[in-house]
């Protein structure tokens, strides 16, 4: 066997997407590679994704990372789901709650059921049968096994935490397992003059950086992707319309709730996300609705504690790059596309990327087809989510012109026909590896007012009064569950505070 110089990463840019990507680099890619990441402390980095999804588990469990040391070192609190303030009309609320919502019977979902139930008069609303949601509302949190009965599942949860001081921890993984940190500012792109791969990234400080395969984590910027590569970006502001945010930290005000709060405005909607410290708190608005000033105020008349800054701007446009792997560059992150931070699928799809990139990884050559494949389930991802997200404007019953605009935009057909697949027969199908599940699509539907007319004729195979007393028991049981909880401080204090800070 002849030796052969270890293939180079260079990662173009540090944030929680760099370090993300660093530390499950390190932890794969144990031998025959070198990883190298270029970031600057002068260049600021997003920071706003403090919201999570249960799949950034398994993120934690492949680096082999304790939960409870994460927790402490980030801040971080659970997270059972997503409460919507006001998105189907003001004073409505709703939540997006993980986990399952009631139970399937036989052949056919549990949402055929409830749709029978409601038209006999015999249902309860759709969150009497969620036991996150139940849990969530009554602040409650637990971890393992059910307490009460063994037909309940486990109850799925994620997290929210300080980005900063996620990007810290694994910084400080990923160096403890051989990763570079090249302290610097990308000054120029080169690339090979015959086939146009990037070959180095050359610093201000004049260091020259070399590379097999490099990963540009650079944010919206793209300094590798599009700066150099000019790879190009599709647009979807007609579709998710809001291109601005404000990010405010505010002081603690109360105990965490276990839940995320997306509280909609009149032109725009705000983010609420507890951690164990302090509230992260945002406004993300549309610029022709809304200007700087009327955001900023709509976002600081609506904090639960004092604020410990000035609000921070947010740039952005909706959409995605037109290539997620192009040449010999990866984009990761902000420099691959935007969703805006509505369901908390920012950090998901950096660890997304990684998991496509580890499952396609090139050896020395890269060939066309392993680069088509990641950029097929890469668009197919990304398509999809932003179908789930689109559903939150579009469904609503608000007045301002800005909902209204709204309501009014012609859908992906992708979309539409999963509307109205589910009003005319209650029926959710989920492809291939599609994120949202069939429940999340559910509760999301229900909960902007779009209710099935028909159901399954499999679901009048039961009795009414048999239906009925399994709504009741159903509902019940869960909430003999959740009373059986500890409330989510006392749950943190127990397991996983955070040290008080000095």
């Amino acid at each position: 066997m002849t030796d052969q110089p270890p293939t180079t990463i260079v990662i173009a840019g540090g944030g929680t997407a760099g370090w993300m990507t660093a530390a499950a680099l390190a932890r794969f890619l144990e031998n025959g590679f070198r990883i190298r990441l270029i970031e600057s402390e002068e260049i600021g980095t997003v920071g706003v994704g403090e919201a999570t999804i249960p799949q950034l588990r398994l993120y934690l469990e492949a680096l082999g990372l304790d939960e409870d040391a994460f927790i402490r070192a980030t801040q971080a609190t659970f997270k059972l789901g997503i409460e919507f303030t006001g998105w189907r009309e003001p004073e409505h609320s709703y939540m997006h709650a993980f986990g399952g919502v009631g139970r399937d019977v036989g052949l056919i979902p549990f949402q055929h059921y409830w749709a029978r139930a409601r038209a006999l008069g015999v249902a309860r609303p759709l969150d009497a049968y969620s036991l996150n949601e139940i849990a969530a509302r009554a602040g409650k949190m637990h971890r393992g096994g059910p307490i009460t009965a063994k037909s309940i599942p486990p109850m799925p949860y994620a997290f929210h935490f300080d980005a900063s001081l996620f990007a810290a921890y694994l910084r400080k993984f990923a160096e403890l397992r051989g990763v570079e940190r090249i302290e610097g500012r990308i000054a120029d792109v080169v690339r090979d003059g015959e086939n146009g791969d990037v070959t180095a990234l050359t610093l201000v400080s004049g260091e020259t950086v070399a590379g097999d395969l490099f990963i540009d984590c650079s944010g919206f910027r793209g300094v590798l992707i599009e700066q150099a590569l000019e790879t190009g970006y599709e647009s979807w502001t007609h579709w998710l319309p809001c291109d601005r945010a404000l990010a405010v930290p505010s002081a603690r005000q109360a105990d965490p709730l276990p839940y995320t709060r997306a509280i909609a405005h009149g032109a725009g909607w705000q983010w609420r996300i507890p951690l164990q410290h302090r509230t992260g708190n945002g406004i993300v608005y549309c610029s022709s609705m809304w200007s700087d000033d009327e955001a900023a105020a709509a976002l600081l008349a609506n904090l639960d504690g004092e604020p410990q800054a000035d609000p921070r701007p947010l740039r952005f446009t909706t959409g995605r790059r037109r290539k997620a792997w192009n040449r010999n560059v990866v984009a990761i992150g902000l420099s691959s596309g935007f969703l805006e931070p509505l369901e908390s699928t920012s950090i998901h799809l950096v660890q997304s990327a990684i998991s496509r990139l580890l499952k396609l990884f090139p050896a020395r050559i890269i060939h066309n087809a392993e680069r088509d494949e990641y950029n097929r389930q890469t668009d197919f991802e990304i398509e999809r989510i932003r179908d789930f997200l689109i559903l939150h404007y579009w469904a609503n019953r608000r007045s301002e012109p800005f909902w209204q605009a709204c309501q009014s935009m012609t859908l992906p057909e992708t979309l539409a026909h999963k509307i109205d697949l589910f009003r005319t027969v209650g029926a959710i199908t989920r492809e291939h590896e599609e994120l949202f599940t069939e429940v999340g699509w559910l509760q999301v539907l229900a909960g902007q007012g779009i209710l099935p007319e028909s159901h399954h004729p499999l679901a009048d195979q039961i009795a009414e009064r048999d239906l009925a007393e399994y709504m009741e028991t159903l509902e019940l049981l869960y909430r003999r569950e959740a009373g059986r909880m500890q409330g989510h401080a006392a749950f943190i204090a127990a397991h996983c505070a955070a040290p008080p800070a000095n």
